[in-house]
């Protein structure tokens, strides 16, 4: 079941106590906030809860008027019934939520096989601690046999999936969308800018203090020949438009027709004010042009 009120940008919580303080993350919440953003995603691994407490307190702290925020979270596997009890029960926690809205498993792994983790996470959502269930980095293959176990046995199906997906680098293709719409799973996606590598700052060497200085295992991820010549292209047709790349990055993912919803992530209330400029850039043309390398 999709739930209503997720906004086209959704604001990605991954930076809240890891590269910035409660402080910083509490303005970027309200600056989303108060620019229709309505759609917050977090995980319980995103600085081991730190993020999830952060945005418990905000959502505490702005009472009625978080209200109309539509929370994600995700818990790791494995994902045996009583793993995924306790895992629930301290987001709920740290969230300080009667309920998660949207529960991501944050990546595949075979404990989902079992009818009976599977049974589990059916009887989250008849309890309330649930609104709907999610799959995060999942391939085609493992979305598919799941869902299929899921519906043999009457079971809640996943209703959302949250995956990598950027002009350089991206894990959903047109079989995947196509098998998403047909069995009604909304697609929401993450890292626009590729973890900053479309923004052009890295091509003589990683950036300091960037995220592939700090999470090192990205870096095989996009520094690699197709990524390259996307952003090659990426950089020439800013360079001929006059668009700052970073824009054009930004609304090509922002105007994807299967998407449902983009994560914004950052440091600063400007990070967000691009994607909503971004927002209101659509042409298909430049699209195009991008995306014929």
């Amino acid at each position: 079941m999709s739930l209503e009120g997720i906004s086209r940008i959704g604001l990605g919580c991954v930076t809240f106590g890891r590269e910035i303080d409660a402080a910083a993350s509490f303005k970027m919440m309200d600056h989303a906030r108060n620019n229709g953003v309505t759609f917050f995603d977090t995980a319980a691994a995103y600085s081991n809860g730190a993020s999830e407490t952060i945005v418990g307190k905000w959502l505490r702290s702005r009472g009625a008027a978080s209200l109309s925020i539509v929370i994600s979270t995700k818990v790791l596997p494995p994902f045996a019934p009583e793993n995924l009890a306790l895992s629930v029960n301290g987001s709920l926690m740290r969230l300080g939520t009667e309920a998660i809205d949207v529960l991501f498993l944050h990546r595949w792994d075979s404990s989902l096989e079992s009818v009976e983790t599977l049974k589990a996470l059916d009887g989250l959502l008849c309890s309330g601690k649930v609104r709907a269930l999610g799959a995060s980095n999942f391939t085609l293959g493992q979305l598919r046999n799941i869902v299929s176990i899921q519906k043999n046995h009457g079971l809640a199906a996943f209703s959302y999936v949250q995956n990598n997906h950027n002009l350089a680098v991206s894990d959903i293709g047109i079989a995947f969308e196509q098998f998403c719409i047909l069995n009604n799973i909304d697609i929401i996606t993450y890292s626009p800018l590729g973890a900053g590598f479309l923004t052009g700052k890295h091509q003589n060497g990683i950036y300091p203090g960037s995220r592939f200085d700090l999470i090192t295992g990205h870096q095989d991820v996009y520094f690699n020949e197709k990524a390259q010549r996307r952003l090659h292209q990426l950089l020439l047709i800013a360079g001929k438009t006059g668009y700052n790349p970073v824009h054009l990055a930004l609304a090509w993912a922002l105007h994807q027709l299967a998407v449902t919803s983009v994560l914004i992530g950052g440091r600063t209330t400007a990070h967000l004010d691009q994607a909503f400029l971004a927002l209101n850039f659509d042409d298909p043309d430049i699209f195009a042009e991008l995306e014929s390398v």
